[in-house]
């Protein structure tokens, strides 16, 4: 089965939107495994636009570990097929 996040969604539609404390948000653009093989994988990699205090509002792109997103980050919205591979996993 192809990985369904593999294409990079925009800024503005991403796969899934993360916030925690203090204006920090990571929006997924695209994942690099398919859900399955990234739990097995402590160093799995999102392709995200975060922004936080830091970025004076503006986004940065770049890979981040998808660990830190989802301990740091707690998940506000997301596409249903998102919702359908990770529904099972902790965030």
């Amino acid at each position: 089965m192809p990985n369904p996040f593999r294409k990079t969604a925009s800024i503005d539609t991403p796969y899934a939107t993360f916030k925690a404390h203090g204006d920090w948000e990571w929006r997924v653009l695209r994942t690099y495994k398919q859900p399955s093989s990234e739990s097995k994988d402590p160093y799995a990699r999102w392709f995200v636009a975060a922004r936080s205090p830091h970025t004076f509002g503006s986004w940065e792109l770049g890979d981040t570990y998808k660990s830190e997103v989802v301990k740091y980050g707690r998940l506000e919205s997301c596409t249903e097929d998102w919702n359908r591979s990770y529904h099972q996993e902790d965030h």
